[in-house]
């Protein structure tokens, strides 16, 4: 049986897949840049929600709140805040310099329910998620702290990156070093400050002796997540950029090939 010969695409869908096979060439080419505004976007959004309800744009502030709260906690007390009297209003256990979110609890409405025992964390967590803020103490961000840094630091993690891959090549980061930098800390953080909620708890109280009941810092939480994102562009950037490259010339060849991209591009 013959087969038969490949037939061209022409007309329009040949113009498609040009379009596409030039769309695909500028992000290889540009990916660094749409990465970098991906996540200042990302990142910044959360900041702005506080500014949009200072400023009485509530609407699209409360907007906000609700778009990123399937990847947050969104936590009152672990979020920072703008335009109060506090950057940050921590739980009393934390043992920070600033005063914490129980003095201000018997005036919020939201917290009604809820107790200043930081061993009843049930109803707390409810309560600190629904809170935003209010003029006194100022409107949360619509991420927590350690998110926050997260997405922060990917984006300055990829300016930097951005700089020194101009004058050098950028080898990726071991895994082995991502683990026990960038996920050590935040892991030890984090999930001990899990781990002890549920031992606080009847059903989990053996555990308390190895789980004690601990609240992080804001500093911690910050710096811990500004860690996870740095490390995060280092291990990943390095190869997103060699499999992009990849592509950027395979297609630069082919469009050049059937004349739809000039030869100094």
């Amino acid at each position: 049986m013959t087969i038969p010969p490949k037939q061209p695409i022409t007309g329009w869908q040949r113009t498609a897949v040009i379009w596409l096979q030039k769309l695909t060439y500028r992000f290889a080419r540009h990916w660094l840049l749409a990465f970098n505004l991906f996540f200042l976007t990302y990142a910044g959004l959360p900041v702005l929600a506080p500014v949009l309800m200072h400023v009485g744009f509530t609407a699209p502030a409360r907007f906000i709140y609700t778009a990123y709260s399937p990847m947050c906690h969104q936590m009152a007390s672990r979020s920072y805040f703008l335009f109060g009297e506090q950057i940050a209003y921590p739980r009393a256990l934390a043992g920070t310099n600033l005063l914490p979110i129980e003095s201000y609890m018997s005036s919020i409405p939201e917290f009604s329910a809820a107790s200043t025992d930081p061993a009843d964390w049930g109803q707390f967590l409810f309560a600190a998620r629904q809170f935003i803020g209010n003029p006194q103490m100022g409107y949360k961000t619509a991420v927590c702290e350690r998110d926050l840094a997260i997405y922060g630091f990917v984006f300055i993690g990829g300016l930097v990156y951005g700089v020194v891959r101009q004058r050098r090549k950028v080898g990726p980061l071991p895994l082995l070093a991502f683990i026990l930098i960038g996920m050590g800390p935040i892991g030890l953080d984090g999930f001990s400050q899990l781990f002890s909620q549920f031992a606080s708890t009847p059903v989990f109280s053996s555990l308390q002796a190895i789980f004690p009941l601990r609240e992080s810092t804001p500093f911690l939480r910050t710096f811990t997540g500004a860690i996870f994102g740095f490390m995060l562009v280092w291990l990943t950037f390095p190869h997103i950029n060699e499999g992009l490259k990849e592509t950027e010339e395979r297609l630069a060849a082919k469009l050049r090939r059937i004349g739809e991209l000039p030869e100094e591009l």
